[in-house]
């Protein structure tokens, strides 16, 4: 009789994967005892993919042959240790992709048309007869994507639909897209109302997002960020936006996670969310059956359906 393949589960996050895990595998929590006495037997680690993997665990698993991201990023993943140990890596793919989009665009919503100080005006009991609040209109708005994968997009074709002025900018041409693409950062942010960060994180592009770039887009310019925290160098965002260099910031992603509450006390001109930018029941629910196909197609020898490596041996 073959062995039911041991999986291991990275994060508490993650612990409801284990009931969808359990009827086809053994699959055990990474944060109890009872995982961790097993690293050496796991063919699988399911791991959300923003938190970076500690390279000593994973020399103790002599057997892995795929870390499965359950998420779709995966910048905690170490691909070329991956890479030289045959190990596959597979990811969530565009699963929440609309649902990020969605999200930017409440974050530029909220933020731009006052909402969150709206609510509080009325819940206050200040709204007065007469007294009109005066925001600014989306359309003819100029909106910056940096980072034109498939959150970008979608995003851009929402803006479309807006009536906004769409422009971008990525480390590479993409000629079949159809909004133009800026020189450099420094570029999109100087002809951009609003800055839209999308891009997917590396170590290459840490704190790409800079003092500079703030001060292009301006006292008047809103930079939003739903692609990863470390993007942005966030005390020279914390600085900027006090001093009043920019306009105002809606984020979803942080350097550190969770933030502390008191970086943000004093700054009533930013619009803040606990990374729930792709963390709605449908998004999960794809993710959920994409790991799961992923997990089947390994072990019946077939190939990946959302790899981002493949192994190698």
């Amino acid at each position: 009789m073959t062995a039911t393949p041991l999986i291991l589960v990275g994060q508490p996050l993650l612990a409801p994967l284990l009931d969808a895990l359990s009827p086809r595998y053994e699959a055990l929590a990474l944060w109890e005892e009872s995982g961790r006495a097993r690293l050496a037997e796991a063919e699988v680690l399911v791991t959300a993919g923003e938190y970076r993997l500690d390279p000593a665990m994973l020399e103790q698993m002599a057997a892995l042959r795929l870390i499965a991201c359950f998420t779709v990023g995966y910048d905690g993943v170490d691909l070329d240790w991956a890479r030289a140990r045959g190990v596959a890596v597979t990811h969530g793919a565009d699963a929440n992709a609309a649902d990020v989009a969605d999200h930017a665009l409440g974050l530029i919503l909220a933020h731009r048309r006052q909402i969150l100080a709206g609510d509080r005006q009325v819940r206050s009991g200040q709204w007065t007869a007469g007294a009109k609040r005066l925001t600014r209109s989306m359309g003819r708005a100029r909106i910056g994507i940096v980072g034109m994968g498939s959150i970008g997009i979608a995003l851009a074709e929402r803006a479309d639909l807006l009536r906004m002025q769409v422009g971008w900018w990525g480390p590479r041409e993409k000629p079949q897209l159809p909004w133009p693409r800026a020189e450099n950062l420094k570029v999109l942010a100087r002809d951009s109302d609003i800055m839209v960060i999308t891009a997917r994180a590396t170590e290459k592009n840490r704190g790409m997002i800079d003092a500079g770039v703030m001060d292009a887009l301006g006292p008047d310019g809103l930079l939003v960020n739903v692609a990863r925290g470390q993007l942005v160098d966030e005390d020279a965002l914390i600085a900027a936006l006090g001093d009043g260099r920019l306009g105002g910031a809606a984020l979803d992603v942080f350097e550190r996670e969770p933030t502390p509450a008191a970086r943000w006390a004093e700054l009533p001109n930013v619009v803040l969310t606990p990374h729930m930018g792709g963390a709605t029941r449908e998004a999960v629910g794809r993710m959920t059956d994409l790991l799961l196909a992923n997990l089947a197609a390994l072990f019946s020898g077939e190939p990946l359906v959302s790899p981002v490596l493949e192994a190698q041996r």
